[in-house]
């Protein structure tokens, strides 16, 4: 059965349509701090360090997708002008001088324009400003403990609870700061190494046994924030959440008060805390 170009062009059309709204779907449902269904973008900022990450993906793709339509023109230039049937007798030109600095000169400007905002991105990350508050992260297998040294030097493990929602990402202790405050995350790993991620803060550091990295973020929105332990590390890796509360200061004073009566009474204690989540 034949389709006509008419056909074929309405059913195009179509295809373009249903496309369009999909994007428009998982725009519409996209949340703040998790994954949301049909996402096709980073999730939404909530530091200024995930801003500029989402700056320069953005100025990346945009900049990928101008280099991708001028080959794809000069493909079709080459391919309509130089074929065999415009130009029976080939041409038998060797050298350009124009051509030949352009193609040089041209990749040279543009990866020192990606390097710039490239190197100055990597500087704001690595570069840890005066914090308001020290958060240690310990990974686990397959959970995690947090500590805060600045405020009693208590602690607690985090595990996944498989009743609260969102599924695979609630816990049963989440890690709580202030909003608009500098949080310094040291981490290491007391077994293999993980990773710990929330991507909504642009964080994304190894957790290495033996060795204390160090990472910071300041949320500037108050609400749930989720990520995951993005190091394979076992059988349990992908049942192993994080959860970032961030409360108002006041919040996370009265939470502070609180935490330290709670976990001086039930201490972390990694093993026997998996063996009861486990139950």
């Amino acid at each position: 059965m034949k389709m006509s170009i008419g056909q074929f062009g309405r059913q195009l059309l179509g295809f373009a349509a249903a496309g369009l709204s999909l994007v428009a779907g998982g725009t519409a449902s996209a949340e703040m701090g998790q994954p949301a269904p049909w996402e096709y973008k980073l999730q939404e900022a909530a530091t200024p360090v995930m801003e500029n990450i989402i700056w320069f993906h953005n100025f990346l793709f945009v900049l990928i997708t101008l280099i991708t339509l001028f080959v794809l023109a000069l493909l079709v230039i080459v391919v309509i002008k130089f074929n065999a049937r415009a130009n029976p007798v080939p041409s038998r030109t060797t050298h350009n001088t124009l051509i030949e600095v352009a193609w040089t000169l041209i990749p040279v400007l543009i990866l020192v324009g990606i390097a710039v905002p490239s190197f100055r991105l990597l500087f704001l990350e690595l570069d840890v400003p005066k914090p308001d508050l020290t958060v240690k992260v310990t990974g686990k297998q397959w959970y995690w403990s947090y500590s805060y040294p600045d405020n009693g030097k208590f602690e607690f493990d985090s595990l996944l609870d498989k009743d609260k929602q969102p599924r695979l990402l609630g816990v049963d202790n989440e890690m709580v700061v202030p909003v608009n405050k500098v949080v310094r995350i040291q981490t290491i790993g007391a077994d293999v190494i993980h990773s710990f991620a929330v991507p909504a803060f642009g964080v994304k550091i190894d957790s290495i046994p033996g060795r204390l990295n160090e990472s910071w973020f300041k949320a500037t929105k108050t609400g749930m924030f989720y990520g995951q332990c993005s190091e394979l590390c076992g059988k349990d890796h992908a049942f192993m959440p994080i959860a970032v509360r961030v409360v108002s200061e006041q919040e996370f004073a009265t939470w502070v008060e609180g935490a330290k009566k709670k976990f001086a009474t039930n201490p972390a204690n990694s093993y026997a805390s998996a063996g009861q989540a486990a139950q």
